[in-house]
């Protein structure tokens, strides 16, 4: 069973909004809120040409720079970057009820792998600060995969270093439809659409299940 960790597993929206609002009050903005709203619409974008196959960092360095820039600040974009990823290195928040849910299933025998893009410093500090990481037989990272969900190469390390993984004996739990559902239809994978806020897929792809809290992941894997 593969987990996504970002807002299905750890709290990453949580550590998000606490060190952007700081960076950005740090360089003085005139408004927070507004400077936060053009921050993750930019963010956002940067994030769908990463998962459509751009190199990451480059496009990670502007995230700042370019937010600044809209009111008028000139910031260092590369420096500001690295700033925020130390501030990510220390986000241990857990989404409430994970830790259970990760502990049940590894108790009825379930085997679990996290699939996750991003920074792999940044991810196995997560996941050790948090103590999620002792629920987890392997960790696959974009960053040392060198290809991010939903492309098909991401999961292919998987079945290389895992023989008993197969497209019959494995799901993949995700919150983001565009990156980890796509990602496993992709590969031939079942999927379990993580959706606590019941948003509307407005896709043309279906995942296998939806479930709008831990446990119904657990009915699905479990009791099914």
């Amino acid at each position: 069973m593969i987990f996504d960790l970002d807002d299905t597993v750890l709290d990453f929206h949580r550590g998000e909004m606490e060190y952007v609002t700081e960076i950005l009050r740090q360089q003085n903005v005139p408004d927070v809120n507004q400077a936060m709203k053009a921050y993750l619409k930019l963010n956002k974008k940067i994030w769908e040409n990463i998962e459509a196959g751009a190199q990451s960092q480059p496009l990670l360095n502007t995230r700042f720079s370019k937010t600044l820039a809209l009111f008028g600040i000139e910031a260092d974009g590369v420096k500001l970057e690295a700033q925020y990823r130390e501030m990510l290195n220390h986000n241990y928040y857990i989404v409430p009820g994970a830790s259970d849910l990760l502990g049940e299933l590894k108790a009825a025998g379930i085997t679990l792998f996290v699939g996750t893009n991003g920074v792999k410093r940044t991810q196995l500090a997560r996941l050790h600060g948090s103590g999620l990481d002792k629920y987890f037989a392997e960790y696959f990272i974009s960053e040392d995969i060198g290809y991010s969900k939903p492309n098909v190469k991401f999961f292919e390390p998987m079945f290389q270093k895992v023989p008993d993984l197969t497209a019959n004996n494995t799901i993949m739990v995700g919150d983001r439809l565009q990156s980890d559902i796509l990602g496993a239809t992709r590969a031939g994978l079942q999927s379990i659409w993580f959706n606590p806020n019941k948003n509307i897929n407005e896709f043309d792809f279906q995942p296998t299940y939806i479930a709008n809290s831990y446990r119904q992941i657990e009915q699905i894997v479990i009791n099914d």
